[in-house]
């Protein structure tokens, strides 16, 4: 089974699925948001064409565990979500993955040019590996 991440975001959404064997979380792509009809015929032929079987959802919480204005946007996609894909929507506490996928990216060499083609990416890795961490 593949499972997709996504660290959803008010401008882009990153993407990371991970190994048939569910084993590995990697990167796969950074789709800009314009509006919520593309979003979702981009996320749903990316969902078809990659078999997933599962979404994880990162679910950004308030350093105190509260909730934001973030927080409930997401709780919102993720109902749009289950409302059509026909597998389980999961969502995985998220806070400080966009500053450990940073970490990672600096501590891979990353330019900071290229960083941010890639952080939203890196996140949803990020997202995906707490995941599997807790199965």
């Amino acid at each position: 089974m593949r499972i997709l991440g996504i660290d959803y975001g008010t401008k882009r959404v990153g993407l990371a699925v991970t190994d048939p064997a569910e084993t590995l979380a990697l990167p796969y792509a950074t789709l800009e948001k314009t509006t919520r009809d593309k979003l979702f015929s981009e996320l749903f032929a990316i969902i078809e064409k990659e078999g997933v079987e599962k979404i994880v959802l990162g679910l950004p919480l308030t350093l105190d565990g509260g909730e934001s204005l973030t927080t409930r946007q997401v709780k919102n996609f993720a109902k749009r979500l289950e409302r059509r894909f026909d597998g389980p929507v999961v969502l995985v506490d998220e806070r400080l993955s966009t500053h450990a996928a940073q970490a990672d990216l600096d501590a891979a060499g990353v330019k900071k040019e290229r960083q941010k083609a890639v952080l939203d990416q890196q996140a949803a890795v990020r997202i995906l590996e707490t995941h599997l961490a807790q199965k």
